[in-house]
């Protein structure tokens, strides 16, 4: 390939062919709709409610409400605010996530009680769960008022045994399907099994509004509520008056334009990515100690394949990894990671190995964004004196797996250029 090719992104959702983003930002522009609220606001929650219903595509019958909102942090935030969450609280979470999964938590004065992973799905370990459920009850005499599953990568979480602990215990679900839109289980979308169901349409999702997220919630009561409180909770007064505190939450028009016309891709999008991880899966079987992440064999699973993850086996020596962690990043690997602190030491206690990583900065050389999969939260400094239920399975994939291209801009060539460059990069 040439030194002009293109940087080969991880996830980038892209406008439509049919520019009817642009229609719609435009409409917000001349009707002078450009504030948090407005009718491409109400289009994209109706458009949404259609998608996570099944109805759009007649699979099935729910009658789910949806919020949008400013981000699906925000969406988690306000989740939490829905199922009673308050100062002193525990939240069980996993712990093998993105950061917005436990902030929010915090964000209440709430205690994040991190759950570990189990081996297929990567995500939530139901024996795990259930473990924490009973020991949190033991230590604190309560227990905890939230369950937040995370559909790692679009992955399904083991959405029926998850469901049945919670029940069993009276315990509400946060879904946070931020990374798993469009991704089933038993031919239901993700986010519609619990109380309250996160979607996020971040640069990098399955669609995207330039930020933005939503919150499907089971009845209009609770999507009333969500909306009280993202719209600065104000009573019904002719002037401001409040009895909580609320935020300002709520989606921009001119976003939502963006996300009305990004409806008219998410199933090709969905589509694509399916593509993406059969042709990854093709190409890799016979790379020696490389094992791409697949979903369970269960055809319940149906995952949108966000992004295509694997693993790099410890023996593995890859080309430059005598100099991994040798010199401080500078920047943060992946995406527009805006300010970060400068840090004094290349390593931690906690951090890929030393081929995964010489494989991630040989691959940025071929223009190549190849990332490390998330560190485990409760790895994280700002966690260390939070309470884990692991049996050590997130921490062993974190040092071995890393995160491959697949978004709608990945072409069948580009796939098979990021194969034949891993294959460069193995010593053999």
């Amino acid at each position: 390939m040439s030194e002009e090719r293109k940087t080969i992104y991880l996830c980038l959702a892209h406008m439509s062919e049919t520019s009817w983003e642009q229609k719609y930002v435009k409409e917000a522009f001349d009707t002078n709709w450009v504030v948090p609220m407005g009718p491409n606001v109400n289009a994209f929650e109706k458009d949404l409610e259609a998608f996570v219903n099944g109805k759009h595509d007649g699979t099935g019958a729910l009658d789910r409400k949806v919020v949008c909102l400013s981000a699906g942090t925000a969406a988690v935030h306000l989740a939490l605010i829905g199922c009673g969450v308050k100062a002193g609280d525990e939240v069980l979470v996993q712990s093998f996530t993105f950061c917005a999964s436990s902030h929010p938590i915090t964000y209440l004065g709430a205690k994040p009680v991190f759950v570990g992973s189990e081996g297929e799905t990567w995500n939530m370990d139901p024996a795990l769960l259930e473990k924490a459920i009973i020991d949190r009850k033991e230590k604190t005499g309560k227990l905890p008022k939230a369950i937040v599953p995370v559909a790692l990568y679009g992955i399904p979480y083991r959405i029926d045994e998850i469901m049945t602990i919670a029940d069993k215990y009276g315990i509400p679900v946060v879904e946070d399907a931020a990374e798993g839109m469009g991704s089933r289980f038993g031919g239901q979308v993700l986010g519609t099994f619990g109380k309250y169901g996160v979607l996020s349409f971040n640069g990098n999702k399955m669609i995207t509004t330039s930020g933005g997220g939503a919150l499907i919630c089971r009845n209009e009561k609770d999507a009333n509520e969500v909306m009280w409180y993202a719209t600065q909770a104000r009573d019904a007064y002719p002037y401001y008056q409040h009895t909580a505190i609320g935020y300002n939450y709520r989606m921009s028009n001119v976003c939502a334009g963006i996300g009305r016309g990004q409806m008219t891709v998410l199933d090709d999008h969905i589509s694509h990515h399916k593509h993406v991880q059969a042709l990854y899966e093709e190409l890799l079987k016979d790379v020696p100690g490389v094992h791409i992440h697949k979903q369970p064999a269960d055809p319940r699973f149906d995952a949108n394949f966000w992004l295509c993850s694997a693993t790099l086996d410890a023996d593995v020596k890859i080309q430059g990894q005598e100099n991994a962690y040798k010199e401080v990043i500078k920047t943060a690997v992946g995406g527009a990671a805006g300010v970060i602190h400068a840090v004094d030491s290349a390593v931690t206690d906690c951090q890929p190995n030393e081929n995964v990583e010489a494989l991630r900065v040989f691959m940025l050389g071929k223009k190549i964004e190849c990332r490390p999969v998330w560190k485990p939260m409760h790895k994280q400094p700002v966690y260390a004196d939070a309470a884990v239920y692991t049996n050590g399975i997130e921490e062993a994939l974190f040092k071995v797996g890393f995160c491959l291209p697949a978004g709608p801009y990945v072409t069948d060539d580009d796939v098979r250029y990021i194969v034949e460059c891993i294959k460069e990069a193995i010593v053999r």
